[in-house]
């Protein structure tokens, strides 16, 4: 059963086409009759990726005042849609539906939106989805700040350089490709060494040979990078590069969906309590953090539907 990418969307926007893949993919999963799970979820799923893809099409329509609560509504669809591929019986409990993020719920005088942060709850979607749809169980952290998260965005890489003068990243090969190039200087930053940094690599990617030069180190893969990849490789949506964090301050354990999410939940959450703040950042456009934030908006509204289209796509 194939099909292409660019067509995956359109053909899940038959309820009949819905159903059968839903169908394949509890096959795939060798679940207990598949052919009953698939008729009871198949209209749930149809719906999940219908309205999620119309609350994107609605947000890139929309203002931007009101664009993030669009942007997040329109994940929590594509999120729950994929997580009834895989788990025919969910929700198990109303705790799954909660947002499973909590942010400060006032703002401080001076509030400075990439100083905020966000923590991780014990219960609720954010969890749940990590562990299920991208194998993350554990976090070193609970909390995590808004210029960390923006700055485990590869396609922010470049803007970060402009405005801090330092990249979060660098490129270190390509999607599809079996090759990874690091240079030096990675090691210099983790201040590991060679042997300890591929050691902690191969916890995500299996390295079957090294080769060395003055300058860099070439990791040879035993299979191509795909695009919905396991950390710590990052995807470039655009131009298809696989990046690689330059330092700690980016997560190294989580997928970037992850952050989108959280960055998204965060953005929402101003749009929403916050509209005094909101609408002033909007329309003064005098904070540096303003064109971090549109740009962050541009690349989300692209990048989420393209991430879950390919996770969709795993069981074509």
């Amino acid at each position: 059963m194939k099909q292409s990418m660019s067509t995956l969307y359109h053909y899940l926007e038959s309820q009949e086409n819905a159903h059968q893949f839903l169908n394949h993919c509890y096959e795939q999963k060798g679940l207990t009759n598949p052919t009953h799970w698939s008729y009871q979820n198949g209209e749930r799923f149809y719906y999940m990726i219908k309205h999620g893809l119309i609350y994107y099409q609605t947000a890139d329509q929309s203002p931007i005042t009101i664009r993030p609560l669009l942007y997040y509504y329109g994940m929590m669809h594509l999120i729950k849609a994929c997580l009834l591929t895989i788990i025919p019986t969910y929700p198990e409990s109303t705790a799954l539906l909660a947002h499973g993020l909590s942010t400060r719920k006032q703002k401080k005088q001076n509030y400075q939106l990439l100083a905020d942060e966000v923590k991780i709850q014990q219960k609720g979607l954010f969890r749940y989805f990590s562990t299920h749809l991208f194998k993350v169980k554990t976090f070193t952290k609970e909390k995590f700040y808004i210029e960390q998260l923006l700055k485990a965005i590869p396609e922010l890489n470049n803007l970060f350089f402009l405005q801090q003068k330092n990249h979060p990243f660098v490129k270190v090969g390509r999607v599809n490709e079996s090759t990874l190039t690091f240079p030096n200087i990675v090691l210099d930053n983790y201040h590991v060494t060679q042997d300890r940094f591929i050691n902690k690599l191969q916890g995500f990617i299996n390295i079957t040979e090294v080769k060395q030069t003055k300058t860099q180190f070439q990791c040879k893969l035993d299979q191509p990078v795909p695009v919905i990849t396991n950390q710590p490789l990052y995807i470039h949506s655009d131009n298809h590069h696989v990046y690689f964090p330059l330092n700690t301050d980016v997560p190294m354990q989580h997928h970037e969906i992850m952050h989108h999410y959280m960055l998204l939940y965060h953005l929402s959450m101003i749009v929403r309590y916050e509209s005094e703040w909101w609408g002033d950042f909007v329309q003064t456009q005098h904070s540096s953090d303003y064109s971090i934030i549109t740009h962050f908006l541009s690349i989300t509204s692209k990048k989420v539907p393209y991430f879950f289209e390919h996770f969709l796509k795993q069981y074509m």
